[in-house]
């Protein structure tokens, strides 16, 4: 009796004093282990009388389940100690600012451009699409470009090497190919993959893409955006095209009304054709639109020529149409003071961080879109 009370203070003093979990290990296999100390001595009750198995049999389990108890529990204020140790060691400090997040922003051409397709999607213009590889007919011979016109030259426009059948493919020197398919679906559809909005006549379309004119500096790039606008109907005339385009003018630069005039030009596809200036005045070193007596070239327009027409196979005689071109890159410089255009194409981060756009900004065709 005075050696299992002996054994149980010393065990269950060790057990409490252990401060590491591989000293409480050796403590338990000491013990409770097949060779251990409390292990030999239930061995023991097999010796023994019923009347002796009866009496040390109860002292000696009971020493067991002591120590096994004492074990967990030591166990687990040990496991919760280090949990403790590791939580402090490990604190998240919630009053320091967190790090920097990259984040994402819209290019300012395409903020400009849903800006652009919100106003003429209000005012009735669906969107039409057309490849970046065109071929003579569609980039120039339907539009009435001349065999010898410049626009056709290597030193103008990027040509690919001929084809086994002598024809050379070339990238599209503006979006007005687009023009032509649509009207072309008129009487013979062309692939679904080049147009995603064309009908028969009325036609009223806008063709927003990539375009390439072999040109560099401050306010040309080799690879730029356009966006036309055609309309085809019976009796359109050039009072609905100067219509369309100052309400457009108006309601992109956010004011109340412009004063624009027309200046006669000359492009192949339209006839009369015409450079449209908006009124401005560029007094302080900044431009303001609807104001002042100076005035902006802002983008070239007319009304279709006949000859394009009937390439389509339109009647002119039956309808007639005009049609407009903007630059994309230009108008974001104008609107949101980008002195260069190069910039624009520099894939620098630094640059989009100060004129890029909120992916979640909202569309508002009255204004454009929220910064």
């Amino acid at each position: 009796m005075t050696d299992l009370i002996a054994l149980e203070a010393g065990l269950i003093r060790r057990i409490n004093e252990a401060t590491d979990p591989a000293v409480l290990e050796a403590i338990r296999i000491e013990a409770l282990g097949k060779t251990g100390s409390i292990s030999n001595l239930l061995k023991t009750l097999g010796a023994m009388t019923p009347d002796e198995r009866k009496t040390e049999g109860p002292k000696i389990n009971g020493l067991r389940d002591l120590v096994q108890t004492t074990l967990n529990s030591r166990k687990a204020a040990l496991e919760a100690r280090a949990l403790d140790a590791r939580l402090e060691a490990e604190r998240l400090d919630l009053t320091l600012p967190p790090a920097p997040r990259r984040k994402g922003s819209v290019h300012p051409t395409m903020q400009v451009m849903d800006e652009m397709i919100a106003i003429f999607a209000d005012m009735g213009f669906s969107v039409a699409e057309g490849p970046d590889i065109e071929d003579d007919f569609h980039n120039f011979t339907a539009l009435n470009f001349p065999p010898k016109h410049p626009a056709r030259d290597m030193h103008d426009t990027f040509f690919f090497a001929p084809d086994a059948n002598g024809d050379r493919k070339l990238l599209r020197t503006h979006t007005s190919p687009v023009q032509i398919r649509v009207m072309q679906q008129k009487n013979e559809p062309p692939p679904a993959a080049w147009i995603s909005a064309a009908q028969k006549p009325p036609i009223r379309v806008i063709v927003p893409g990539r375009t390439y004119r072999i040109d560099s500096d401050a306010t040309h790039t080799p690879m730029f955006h356009q966006m036309e606008g055609l309309v085809i109907d019976k009796a359109i005339h050039m009072g609905h095209l100067k219509w369309t385009l100052e309400t457009f003018v108006a309601r992109f630069f956010e004011v109340d009304g412009v004063t624009a005039r027309f200046r006669p030009h000359h492009f192949p596809f339209t006839e009369p054709s015409a450079e449209m200036d908006i009124g401005c005045d560029r007094s302080g070193g900044e431009l303001k639109i609807g104001q002042g007596s100076d005035w902006l070239e802002i983008l070239g327009c007319g009304m279709v020529h006949p000859n394009v027409l009937r390439h389509c196979g339109i009647d002119p005689d039956e309808y007639q149409g005009f049609a407009f071109g903007l630059g994309v890159d230009r108008l974001a410089m104008l609107k949101y003071g980008i002195p260069d255009l190069r910039d624009m194409f520099a894939s620098d981060t630094r640059w989009l961080n100060h004129y890029g756009f909120s992916a979640f900004a909202a569309p508002n065709q009255a204004s454009g879109l929220s910064k």
